[in-house]
């Protein structure tokens, strides 16, 4: 059964909506490029964005994805969502306080086949930051 791009995108996800990590990698090519520009991510393979995404559900377990839109442009497809959720583990050097953080991100997804080969996600950083109480950018965790 052949899948529209779109499709494809919305299967990713639903399984990340769900934290179900492995669900939503059932749709990514092992080889897939993986930017996450926040986090100066630049890598290729399945293990690169599993890690991005196991990182937000370990240390957001009540994470909450708010979908806003999803634009599908041929093989690119475009979300735009909120993430929410309350920190319960250290994340990306920001030590655990138990903050809540809702950030605006947008995802674009590159797709061939039935399988995404590329993701690309922005978010600001320093929001993120500041929704996780961190003071000085330059000194993220303290020591």
């Amino acid at each position: 059964m052949t899948t529209s791009p779109r499709q494809t995108v919305e299967a990713f996800l639903t399984g990340f909506r769900h934290l179900d990590v492995d669900a939503a990698l059932s749709t990514v090519s092992d080889d897939v490029q993986v930017t996450v520009y926040p986090l100066q991510v630049f890598d290729s393979g399945k293990d690169v964005i599993r890690t991005v995404l196991d990182d937000l559900v370990t240390s957001f377990p009540d994470l909450h994805l708010t979908v806003r839109s999803v634009l599908e442009l041929g093989q690119v497809v475009v979300a735009e969502m909120k993430i929410e959720g309350t920190q319960a583990a250290d994340y990306v050097g920001a030590i655990n306080q138990e903050k809540h953080l809702d950030v605006d991100s947008a995802w674009r997804f590159t797709v061939a086949g039935e399988g995404i080969t590329g993701i690309d996600v922005y978010w600001c950083q320093n929001q993120l930051y500041r929704r996780l109480a961190v003071k000085r950018t330059d000194q993220v965790t303290i020591v």
